[in-house]
């Protein structure tokens, strides 16, 4: 193809009913696109203006289902998160890796347009364990499907993403969850480490973007404008929240996860998109709060 997918063109998100996959589906939708949801469970943010396939990716028939008239897909469904994907390595390849060919392969014989794949920034990284390693293991199967098979890819590279909807593997959500159940911030790591945190949002509306055709066979990386300390953002949450929030932080850095920079091996190289209007780090700290806080008198409000 020659041209964009238009809006008004049906496109498949996977991962659906998740953090990233439901803003991005969501973006979709606004944008235009005939939107169809695949996960394992009915997604609780599906909108009236689109379709839900319910079922596993491992399984063909729910993917051929999935697939069937689709111009592009977006694929968010995985094991997403570094601790549970380094408890059981051959279930994160199961999901990971072999979801993932399956839905190639289906996509080849249904003559997909583009295939647009949530990877991370992990990828150039010795971090991450059996996570980075399913990420990568994915890129070149892609990759390789477009070397061989025309199979035209978008590879988005997600730095630390928060927002509504998160849950508690995600560091933003996490910390504003214990600081209103337990009045207390506890981080296992010395929090020195930096972070380039974009909101969901901004990441939901470039992502969107990549249905243009100049973002075909390439790779991107989506981060945040600014780099900020894990302690300073838990810093930030004790100040805007009533009451005496402690901090609790250890030494080091949790098991799997980079410090400074995620930059020790290198895949093929990406170019980096930041978003030039974006959610300010305060607002969306205090939007994070809005979502999660339960006040019995005043409400905090923005």
């Amino acid at each position: 193809m020659s041209n964009d997918i238009q809006p008004g063109a049906p496109v498949l998100v996977t991962g659906a009913s998740g953090f990233l996959g439901s803003h991005v589906a969501d973006e979709l939708s606004e944008a235009g696109y005939k939107v169809r949801l695949l996960d394992q469970q009915v997604s609780p943010w599906k909108r009236i203006d689109q379709d839900m396939v319910v079922g596993d990716l491992l399984n063909p028939d729910v993917v051929s289902e999935a697939i069937k008239g689709v111009h592009a897909i977006f694929h968010f469904g995985a094991i997403g998160d570094i601790g549970k994907a380094g408890e059981n390595p051959p279930r994160t390849a199961e999901v990971n890796v072999l979801g993932t060919v399956n839905l190639l392969e289906a996509a080849r014989q249904a003559q997909v347009e583009r295939f647009i794949f949530a990877s991370t920034v992990y990828v150039f990284s010795d971090q991450g364990g059996f996570y980075r390693a399913s990420k990568q293991a994915c890129e070149r199967f892609i990759e390789t499907y477009q070397e061989q098979y025309a199979l035209d890819y978008t590879i988005i590279r997600y730095g630390t993403l928060y927002g509504r909807r998160a849950g508690m593997n995600n560091r933003i959500h996490a910390m504003i969850r214990m600081a209103l159940t337990d009045g207390l911030i506890r981080h296992p790591g010395s929090g020195e480490a930096l972070r380039e945190f974009i909101h969901v949002r901004d990441a939901a509306r470039l992502s969107a973007k990549m249905l243009e055709h100049q973002y075909r066979n390439s790779h991107y990386m989506l981060t945040g404008q600014e780099k900020h300390r894990v302690i300073d953002a838990a810093r930030m949450i004790k100040e805007i929240l009533p009451g005496d929030i402690e901090l609790q932080f250890d030494e080091g850095e949790p098991e799997g996860h980079y410090q400074l920079t995620p930059y020790t091996f290198n895949p093929r190289v990406g170019h980096k998109l930041v978003p030039s209007d974006y959610v300010d780090f305060g607002q969306g700290l205090l939007d994070c709060i809005n979502e999660q806080y339960q006040p019995d008198d005043d409400a905090i409000s923005a």
